[in-house]
């Protein structure tokens, strides 16, 4: 093997530092690594850096772009490029992870819900600002856009550009999804449902974990010490990728990134299915980051 990329996993400095024990052995012939938005910091850059002193004949590119590096990290790694042995022509350390997260949340948006997509297990008020799971069905008029055999509402707002909000959500599980207009609503459950097809990502939040699932592929998510019933959403259409956070006082800990070459416009949207399970979408003046107030953080 010559290239990895495990962009997007959270692996974080503990197991960077396996990751480079196998880097440094004479044995490693990895040329390309990618380790995007993986939680590394500057104790990270320390181990990479020992991997690249230890074998410099092989690795060409190291890509470490949205984490956590500061200026010393950098210097760590940079300083192994002077050594005429090291191999290393692309090391890319751009967008700081503290600097990215928070120029997200300038890109906060108003969504409300739209009742003529909400199956009839569902009850949306507050203006279009909540939705929670009832027992009794409601009384909506049949509409194509409808949910019909999953527990499902989507937004009006169609996204194209780079937006970010924030969700708190109660009960048992729900899904926090994003999808495409043309998702199925009449179809049986598992054709409908959220991260079910290629139409729709979603993360699925219940009080013991995280998943994140996109067309039927499940990735089970640690939960961050930092426990919280709020998640933020951040996505860049343009760039073709779909963040999720959890957020707690104030703070933002990434959970889960979806990477995809976005086509047609996208739409919020949220299931559940257990009594009294309700999500509350925030207003922008709600998020604590409108205020630059917002301290970002690695899980």
């Amino acid at each position: 093997m010559t290239e990895l990329d495990l962009s997007g996993n959270d692996l974080q400095d503990s197991e960077v530092k396996l990751l480079s024990e196998g880097l440094a052995s004479a044995q490693c012939k990895l040329e390309t690594l990618r380790l995007s938005f993986c939680g590394v910091t500057v104790e990270g850059c320390a181990y990479l850096a020992a991997a690249l002193s230890s074998n410099p004949f092989y690795l060409r590119q190291l890509d470490l772009s949205y984490n956590y590096l500061q200026d010393s990290g950098v210097k760590l790694l940079a300083g192994q490029r002077d050594n005429p042995q090291c191999k290393l022509e692309i090391l890319s350390v751009d967008h700081n992870a503290e600097c990215y997260l928070k120029s997200t949340l300038k890109y906060a948006c108003t969504l409300t819900l739209n009742k003529d997509t909400a199956a009839k297990s569902l009850f949306v008020y507050d203006g279009g600002k909540q939705v929670t799971w009832v027992r009794r069905e409601q009384q909506y008029p049949d509409h194509p856009d409808r949910f019909e055999s999953v527990s499902q509402v989507l937004c009006h707002q169609a996204l194209t550009q780079r937006h970010y909000w924030e969700v708190e959500w109660r009960g048992s599980w729900v899904d926090v999804a994003v999808a495409m207009r043309s998702i199925r609503r009449k179809a049986g459950p598992y054709l409908s449902g959220f991260g079910d097809t290629d139409q729709s990502w979603t993360l699925y939040c219940s009080e013991d974990h995280y998943s994140a699932k996109h067309n039927d592929q499940i990735e089970e998510i640690p939960a961050p010490l930092s426990r919280s019933h709020r998640v933020g959403v951040y996505l860049d259409w343009p760039g073709g990728t779909l963040s999720f956070y959890s957020v707690s006082s104030g703070s933002l800990s990434h959970l889960h990134t979806f990477y995809s070459t976005f086509t047609e416009p996208l739409y919020a949207g949220f299931g559940m299915e257990k009594d009294d399970s309700t999500v509350i979408i925030c207003t922008e003046e709600g998020i604590p980051g409108r205020s630059h107030s917002a301290v970002v953080q690695s899980q």
